[in-house]
């Protein structure tokens, strides 16, 4: 028990080693790319925006340990997924780290989630979208700054959020009154 306060305090008193410098704000037309799904299928970006607006989630991925800030903010957003189907949103979790370790460390992290239809959950090895998107948080055991974008079906981005630090992520009331817009 003692390990596992331990663990959560450093989550939320770590600070930033450095500042994001995210290529996406909101207004953007999002950077596409293909997308890796967790069974190996691929989609191109657009192909899912072009048929509903889009939240796209960028986890922590594997910094070496599961993150439990990351565990929780799934579990919140999979709970609202009727919410998220009444405004024909798709939601799309970006999964970063390694590629090596990645796919395993991945289906580790899901084994107790089921997802619901319009939820999707892609692997991103060796960091080549958020490395695009001007996300990479390099800095030991770190992987990726926690983010959020909502994207309409035109590819525009009507709301971002990039953490600097562990929490300080989009809420999914926040995300909601972003689709709410739409």
């Amino acid at each position: 028990m003692k390990t596992i306060i331990t663990i959560l305090l450093a989550f939320l008193l770590v600070p930033a080693f450095s500042q994001p410098d995210a290529k996406v704000k909101t207004g953007d037309k999002i950077i596409d790319f293909k997308v890796l799904l967790i069974d190996s299928k691929e989609i191109p970006l657009n192909e899912l925006y072009g048929q509903s607006p889009i939240v796209l989630v960028v986890l922590r991925g594997w910094p070496e340990y599961q993150c439990p800030i990351c565990t929780r903010q799934v579990g919140e957003l999979v709970a609202e997924a009727d919410q998220f189907k009444s405004y024909g949103a798709k939601v799309l979790m970006i999964y970063p780290g390694p590629s090596e370790v990645l796919r395993e460390k991945a289906e580790e992290f899901t084994e107790d989630i089921t997802f619901p239809e319009g939820f999707y959950f892609a692997l991103d090895p060796n960091y080549l979208m958020v490395n695009k998107y001007g996300l990479r948080w390099d800095a030991p055991k770190e992987t990726a700054y926690p983010s959020t974008f909502v994207i309409d079906k035109g590819g525009e981005v009507v709301f971002a959020k990039v953490s600097s630090g562990h929490g300080g992520r989009a809420d999914v009331e926040e995300v909601m009154a972003a689709l709410k817009g739409l």
